[in-house]
């Protein structure tokens, strides 16, 4: 009976080790980045290069260029308060890496950067393509449009 069961065994190992694939075997292959694809990433990636630009020529114009939004009173006033916080300190990019995780017309770009002082930066953006620019969303108090409410975030009253 054990005879019987070493011989099962035996077989059984001869028989799947005989049953790879020639793909099992094969190295794996590693497709190219289509040219859009490319061409996405390399897009999204000078957006971000013109972030850092912006921020060490302290340019509120080439902000609200890069951010996608117009030059208003509001988008003036969030530009100059990023620009107090981080502009004029000599950034220099260490790495931007680029995911196109929601599309190809939006992703996410990480920034990693160090100033003249050796002080690091490191920031995550959403990127987003409109009519072939792309765009970084960096701005967060564009007011609602006339007639339209923006969405909540305070506790329910009940």
């Amino acid at each position: 009976m054990q005879r019987r069961r070493l011989l099962a065994v035996a077989a059984a190992l001869v028989v799947a080790s005989g049953c790879s694939s020639q793909d099992d075997e094969a190295p794996p292959s590693v497709s190219a980045p289509s040219s859009s694809a490319s061409e996405s990433s390399d897009g999204a990636r000078e957006a971000v290069e013109a972030y850092v630009r912006a921020l060490n020529s302290r340019s509120a114009t080439e902000l609200i260029s890069v951010g996608g939004v117009e030059d208003q009173e509001w988008s003036r006033q969030e530009a100059e308060r990023i620009l107090a916080d981080r502009g004029g300190r000599g950034w220099k990019i260490k790495d931007v890496r680029i995911q196109h995780d929601m599309g190809p017309d939006v992703g996410s770009a990480r920034l990693f950067a160090e100033d003249r002082a050796g002080e690091s930066l490191r920031d995550t953006f959403t990127v987003t393509r409109e009519k072939g620019a792309w765009h970084l969303t960096v701005f967060t108090g564009q007011p609602a449009e006339p007639g339209k409410e923006s969405a909540a975030t305070d506790e329910p009253r009940s």
